[in-house]
């Protein structure tokens, strides 16, 4: 008994130690504000702001994780011979994206405007001084490099390094800020008017504007760049290429995407309120559910063909397509959404492959592109009619159906002309000798035979 009873003292103990810590901590991050704030904002004011800028940090810092999450999952769809350039790549679309995104995309996306179309502040950082701002730039920036990296899967294993890395100039620019802008581009600044928007057009964290815009690109990239050597015979029937990479990689990266995928959905609040618990259950139950229906109709209806595969990209789908409702939708319709995704995903993953024969390494159209947008749809279908910009339910169904398609359209005309403008300049595709072989880190300089 008595010792018994010196646990408990002990676990008492420490929990008044961890909850003295933690007050001086708070008090250490709000202590400068209180002492000088001269009664213009009040102690619980200041510890709210700081505590909601925090959260969203880390919730930035879990979308941050998800390149490491995409990473590992093209790893593990790839063959041994391209994994360290393949890793590369993944490296060096963030670190293109954060560069040219700083420079001119933040300012197209978020940027003081008159016009319904463009920003125009904040060209080459400037006027990014304040903490609310720059917090806000970083959130969007993991935004921009998520929906840059969905395009290196889908054309893995023979895409010229150059010629990618070129595209993620484009994607950090102006294809994702541009269209972003039309949907979100009064976020910092309020008096914006972003067109889309105004029509009643509704995205909560991005299956258009992240998702979509990356889907479809990969789409045209995969077209464009054609299929690996060897993924189809002559008369055009699908082979399957061993993925010499251990496939346990496959589960690594969807587990570290799932994770980031509560800070991209519960940080898109951009502060911490009492719906974030809501929307990462929301989130949660879709992507569990979309896994569960994926594999069950693989086994009943598709005898089993690339089961592995489609059961994990139908958690992926479920994930997508919550993301563009998860706050206004209830959990058991978030469980129907995830059912649905689940099965749209398979139908799309074999209509991709089979029937249009794209060699989408990592099934990103799928996913992004096609599960992305029944979550657009599933904000009118299932969205709570208070919650609904557009007013009734088929005025909203109108002005996400608008949305895909313009989304669709701009993604896939952007895309089309910087492919082409790429391909006839530096070329697009490694020689095949380097494609057969494998490549190479120090061939990465050497693709003026690129195609």
């Amino acid at each position: 008994m008595d010792t018994i009873f010196n646990t408990k003292a002990t676990i008492h103990s420490s929990k008044i130690a961890i909850s003295a810590i933690l007050a001086v901590a708070i008090w250490a991050l709000i202590a400068p504000d209180v002492v000088f704030a001269q009664g213009a904002i009040s102690a619980v004011e200041v510890v709210s702001t700081r505590l909601d800028m925090l959260w969203v940090i880390i919730c930035a810092m879990l979308i941050f994780g998800m390149q490491l999450g995409f990473l590992c999952f093209t790893l593990g769809c790839i063959r041994e011979k391209n994994t360290t350039v393949v890793a590369l790549k993944n490296v060096g679309d963030w670190v293109v994206v954060t560069i040219v995104y700083f420079l001119f995309g933040f300012a197209i996306n978020f940027g003081l405007s008159d016009s319904s179309f463009i920003g125009k502040g904040f060209f080459l950082g400037n006027g990014l001084d304040e903490p609310r701002e720059i917090m806000y730039f970083v959130f969007q920036l993991a935004f921009a490099g998520t929906s840059a990296t969905i395009v290196s899967g889908a054309m893995a294993e023979r895409t010229s390094f150059k010629a990618y890395l070129a595209f993620m100039i484009c994607m950090g620019c102006f294809i994702y800020p541009m269209f972003s802008y039309w949907v979100w581009g009064n976020g910092l600044v309020y008096s914006n008017q972003p067109w889309l928007q105004q029509l009643g057009f509704r995205d909560f964290a991005g299956a258009s504007v992240v998702h979509n815009i990356g889907g479809w690109s990969s789409l045209v990239g995969a077209w464009i760049v054609g299929p690996r050597i060897g993924r189809y015979k002559s008369d055009g029937t699908l082979c399957n290429l061993e993925r010499t990479n251990s496939p346990y990689w496959l589960c690594v990266g969807t587990f570290i995407l799932w994770v980031g995928w509560w800070g991209f959905n519960g940080g898109s609040f951009l502060e911490w309120n009492e719906q974030v618990p809501g929307v990462i259950l929301n989130t949660n139950i879709a992507g569990a559910v979309g896994g569960i229906f994926a594999f069950s109709h693989c086994c009943l209806f598709q005898r089993n063909e690339d089961i592995y595969a489609k059961s994990i990209g139908g958690i992926l789908g479920g994930l997508v397509a919550i993301t563009a409702c998860a706050d206004v939708v209830s959990p058991v319709s978030a469980t129907v959404i995830g059912l649905l995704a689940g099965i749209i995903h398979n139908l799309s993953y074999d209509l991709v492959l089979k029937k249009l024969r794209l060699d989408d390494v990592v099934a990103a159209v799928p996913v992004h592109g096609f599960c992305g947008a029944w979550g657009l749809l599933c904000v009118a279908l299932f969205g709570k009619p208070e919650s609904l910009p557009a007013g009734s339910m088929l005025e909203q169904l109108l002005s996400q159906v608008i949305g895909i398609v313009v989304c669709f359209a701009w993604s896939v005309g952007t895309s089309l002309l910087c492919f082409f403008l790429i391909k006839s300049s530096v070329g697009i595709r490694v020689p095949a000798m380097h494609e057969i072989r494998g490549l190479k880190v120090s061939e990465l300089d050497s693709d003026e035979d690129a195609e």
